[in-house]
């Protein structure tokens, strides 16, 4: 990997991040697909740390949450039937939560459901990474309920948004929504996962391995973990929102200005280890 010049890596790296599947990327740039993987492993690694690092004490009013769908090898029900699935073979879940004024990706999970145990593990990272008390809009997800009340006590303001569709005609869209007060007083006008669930759309288009109907779809947890960290990180600080028109962490104050890839590949770099100086030749 330290063959390739910085700019070959960003390109490879952008590639990524606006909907091309790896083997794609290895084609267009004329490299091995294990050299595409393993520059993706080191960026999901890098880019954890960097939002672990960065993403505190943040400042907002109101926070979204929800879960988006994919699926790892299989889908569920092709699970039993296929040729030595790995562990994780079956559905997976995207769990994001999205700081609401500045648009900004609080945290994520990747998980393999969707239990009360990744709600609660979820939502612990979201408290750790808000400087104040918040309103918090998420859907009917039951597990939501154990796993907010156990992060943030009493000490939040959340409403559940839930959407009734249509039977018939009117099959698929929805003909109305409830929100329902579950802790604290929330202002239910602004109890809505939109933003959130428009951010899910945004995401399925960046990443390809989250597009449906296609076969780029993650064969290793853990390829779709290091996906979902590099779209994060490339959103929140590189790619400059339209509506905002800065990038979800100048928004949010977490940067002074927008990033680029380039930047990124330097976060990779200086996670590896410095070659050790050679001493003096001596001779006998």
């Amino acid at each position: 990997m330290n063959k390739l010049p910085l700019w070959k890596r960003a390109q490879i790296l952008h590639m990524l991040v606006e909907g091309s599947s790896m083997r794609s990327t290895s084609r267009v740039m004329g490299v091995s697909i294990y050299t595409v993987a393993r520059l993706l492993r080191e960026a999901g690694e890098a880019c954890r740390e960097y939002h672990d690092d960065t993403v505190i004490d943040v400042n907002t009013r109101y926070v979204q949450c929800d879960e988006l769908w994919s699926f790892c090898y299989a889908k569920q029900g092709n699970v039993a039937d296929a040729k030595s699935p790995p562990p994780e073979a079956g559905d997976i879940w995207t769990w994001m939560a999205l700081a609401d004024e500045s648009r900004l990706v609080l945290s994520w999970l990747v998980s393999t459901g969707r239990s009360s145990d990744y709600a609660i593990e979820f939502m612990d990272d979201v408290r750790e990474r808000l400087a104040s008390r918040v309103q918090l809009s998420t859907d009917g997800l039951r597990s939501y309920v154990e796993a907010v009340e156990g992060a943030f006590g009493g000490d939040v303001d959340y409403a559940q948004a839930m959407k009734v569709f249509g039977r018939g005609e009117q099959a698929g869209k929805v003909v109305r929504s409830i929100k329902v007060p579950i802790v604290g007083d929330p202002d239910l006008r602004y109890a809505d996962t939109a933003h959130v669930e428009r951010h899910n759309l945004t995401t399925r288009q960046s990443v390809k391995r989250l597009a449906r109907a296609t076969n780029a779809h993650s064969k290793k947890i853990e390829r779709h973990r290091d996906a979902v960290a590099l779209y994060s990180t490339w959103y929140n600080f590189c790619r400059v929102h339209s509506t905002l028109r800065q990038t979800p962490a100048q928004a949010a104050g977490l940067a002074r200005w927008s990033r680029d890839l380039d930047w990124i590949v330097e976060l990779i770099d200086a996670r590896r280890p410095q070659p050790s100086k050679r001493g003096p030749y001596k001779t006998r």
